[in-house]
């Protein structure tokens, strides 16, 4: 049996956004369930496939509970940094970047976040993919990106 990290009564913090994978009853696959930062308490443990452990967490301010994975959780007084964005979402260059006047990012541009770096010594980064820098990966602060808003 795999050794959970946490036990029934423990308080955890969600580290991602969390939607319905489609196992939560009364609302379609996608809709929005929990906001990252967001603490509750595991009220169950179980696993998934005989190899990932499966927390069943209550959400008491949402009223909800919620199944999530292991790396989906910090525990509820660990040091946490809330971030604008997440991994995957889309976003935008809020100003032009360039490095030794060589311009490799113009504003506007859309890139997708890589990873979220919540420890840096300057506050939140993110490591960007730039559709426009194919095959690079650039650091970036948060405060020069916004949110990517799709044309409708």
């Amino acid at each position: 049996m795999m050794n959970a990290k946490w036990e029934y009564g423990e308080a955890v913090r969600l580290t991602r956004n969390v939607r319905n994978d489609g196992t939560y009853p009364g609302l379609d696959p996608g809709d929005f369930l929990v906001r990252r930062g967001s603490i509750g308490y595991v009220v169950d443990v179980g696993t998934f496939l005989q190899d990932q452990i499966i927390y069943s967490v209550n959400f008491l301010e949402e009223g909800k509970i919620v199944g999530c994975r292991e790396e989906e959780l910090i525990g509820g007084d660990d040091e946490w940094t809330p971030s604008r964005f997440e991994f995957r979402e889309k976003v935008r260059a809020a100003k032009q970047l360039s490095v030794g006047g060589t311009v490799l990012v113009e504003l506007g541009a859309v890139g997708e976040v890589i990873k979220v770096i919540r420890d840096g010594a300057n506050g939140v980064t993110y490591h960007i993919h730039f559709d426009s820098l194919p095959g690079r990966v650039l650091q970036i602060p948060e405060a020069i990106l916004e949110p990517h808003k799709p044309a409708e």
